[in-house]
């Protein structure tokens, strides 16, 4: 009996520690094992809200309530009213939402994601643009420093300080680096530099994107989605910040249209240097998101997507055009919350709700709007663990 017994336990055993190498090595299909997220506001899931907790006098947490209220009914860290791409990607895979980095505790000895990006990073070294922008300070968290937090991750996110098994993890990781850029555009021009002298910078932020594409190559990266910009010209802070007598307006969008070319230049110039990434690593799947063209398709198609109160109308803003005020920020006191956010395809003013997000992420990630297309390299479940269906129409 007692061998019997510890045959059964021993079985068991074996059981549970294959359900655990199913979850490591086999989750969504088989496809991949984790998510490695990097970027800015549009990916970050709380990394900016622990580092304004951990350092107050330093960093300012500029996505607090009522940030998150119409999913998580609380203030994650998460630019938006509620999920953001990279979470309907994570739900659509099977996985979890990404925790961020900041206080990201691997305990379980299982590791399904971590995310590094963080509202406010830039491509370029944060010490170049404070430069630019006569001394202001410019938040370090830069790619380069994203990078590092992956680094020094490695040993207790791989399982041990071997370095085959580490670059075995990466590469069956999904790798997403971005988006990323905004941030330094934005700052030259706050900086008080036209659109045609941010021009001259797309070489330099694409080349350093292009740089840390090659860096995580090397750590072994297997699969690596990078973003491009979504269209600049048709958010309200542009519009209201950016727009001069003699603007061109886009007659369908309504989006300024020498904003929307910069958007499409720094994009054409990233999609050459990935194309010639990818001659250099015909091995690597290394995947253009379409951002751009993904999220115009709201402001070509509003009554399909069901945004009825148009995509320039501001939901969580300070009131004067569009809903935006750039003295009075969503959450502010004196700000407004529309009723209905889910027919706003704009949040704040610069980034958009979770309804449009979601929109986006089908139209990238199950539509058209990658190269080459995600869907052929691992197609994504049409019903969450949440209950979303990206297939279904919004």
């Amino acid at each position: 009996m007692a061998s019997s017994s510890i045959s059964i336990l021993l079985f068991a055993c074996f059981l549970v520690v294959l359900w655990h190498a199913s979850r490591v090595y086999a989750n969504n299909n088989g496809c991949y094992s984790s998510i490695i997220s990097f970027g800015d506001s549009i990916s970050d899931t709380g990394n900016k809200k622990q580092l304004a907790y951990l350092y107050p006098d330093v960093v300012v947490d500029k996505c607090g309530p009522p940030n998150g209220q119409d999913f998580f009914g609380e203030a994650t860290g998460r630019c938006s009213n509620g999920r953001l791409i990279v979470d309907f990607l994570a739900e659509s895979l099977g996985f979890p939402l990404l925790p961020p980095y900041v206080n990201y505790n691997e305990s379980q000895g299982l590791v399904t994601g971590v995310n590094f990006a963080t509202s406010g990073a830039t491509v370029l070294d944060s010490s170049l643009l404070t430069d630019i922008w006569n001394g202001s300070f410019v938040f370090d968290a830069t790619l380069g420093v994203q990078l590092s937090w992956l680094k020094q991750s490695l040993p207790s996110i791989c399982g041990n300080n071997t370095n085959s098994d580490c670059k075995d993890f990466i590469g069956r990781s999904l790798i997403i680096m971005g988006g990323l850029g905004s941030n330094d555009y934005n700052v030259l021009l706050q900086a008080g530099k036209v659109i045609d002298e941010v021009k001259t910078y797309v070489p330099l932020v694409t080349d350093t994107m292009i740089l840390a594409v090659n860096e995580l190559i090397e750590m072994g990266a297997r699969t690596i989605v990078v973003p491009g910009n979504f269209p600049f010209g048709c958010f309200p802070a542009v519009l209201v910040l950016y727009a001069s007598d003699g603007d061109e307006y886009d007659p369908i969008t309504g989006c300024l249209v020498n904003f929307n070319d910069f958007s499409e230049y720094h994009n054409k110039m990233l999609q050459a240097k990935l194309d010639q990434t990818r001659e250099l690593n015909p091995n690597i799947n290394i995947i253009y998101a379409d951002y751009y063209n993904a999220a115009l398709q709201i402001y070509l198609s509003l009554d399909e997507y069901g945004f009825t109160n148009g995509v320039s109308n501001t939901c969580c803003g300070g009131g004067g055009p569009f809903n935006f005020n750039a003295t009075l920020k969503c959450g502010d006191a004196f700000t407004t919350i529309c009723d209905d956010p889910d027919t706003y395809a704009i949040w704040d003013g610069i980034h958009y709700t979770e309804a449009a997000y979601k929109v986006i992420t089908k139209n990238l990630f199950q539509g058209p709007y990658t190269t080459p297309k995600f869907s052929s390299l691992c197609p994504t479940k049409s019903t969450t663990q949440a209950g979303v269906r990206l297939s279904s129409s919004v």
